[in-house]
């Protein structure tokens, strides 16, 4: 699976929020428990920290799943 995830009005987020978010993990404890057992790439080293910042440009890979992350709004496919 690849996703894009856009930050709306947000700088960052937390890495175990986004693992939440892109429902790579059912509850806050599951994505603290894959990030600390190294399962969690950022822009391609493991990331061991469960609150790291992430910001657009950032990808996150976890579970053969790839998140390229934005700064920004989704764009809307209507305008």
């Amino acid at each position: 699976m690849q996703a894009a995830v856009y930050l709306e009005d947000q700088e960052y987020i937390a890495l175990c929020d986004l693992l939440k978010l892109a429902a790579l993990a059912h509850s806050g404890g599951q994505a603290k428990a894959l990030i600390a057992e190294g399962k969690v790439r950022r822009n391609g080293a493991t990331e061991t920290r469960k609150t790291a910042k992430i910001r657009g440009g950032d990808t996150i890979e976890c579970g053969g799943a790839v998140l390229q992350v934005f700064d920004g709004h989704t764009p809307d496919d209507g305008e």
